[in-house]
């Protein structure tokens, strides 16, 4: 299975986060619905921790602390 490595991350307005994988495509992904559905999103919620979203270790996700993240799939499948 081929993976998409995420490049770059970073955070906009309305709780939408912007992704750049290393083929060159950008995918934007509404973090709102993960927030409101799961409580373990809950936390992105205060938009300082939010804004502090970065690439995980080898760009197959993206992570906010120890324990919240987000696969780079769910991204790729989901963001537009």
């Amino acid at each position: 299975m081929e993976f998409h490595t995420i490049i770059s991350v970073k955070p906009k307005e309305n709780y939408i986060i912007e992704a750049t994988f290393k083929n060159g495509i950008i995918k934007e992904y509404d973090m709102k619905v993960l927030i409101q559905k799961f409580k373990v999103f809950k936390d992105l919620e205060k938009i300082e921790l939010f804004n502090k979203v970065k690439v995980d270790i080898g760009g197959y996700g993206i992570v906010w602390n120890e324990d919240i993240d987000l696969s780079g799939e769910e991204i790729w499948k989901n963001g537009k």
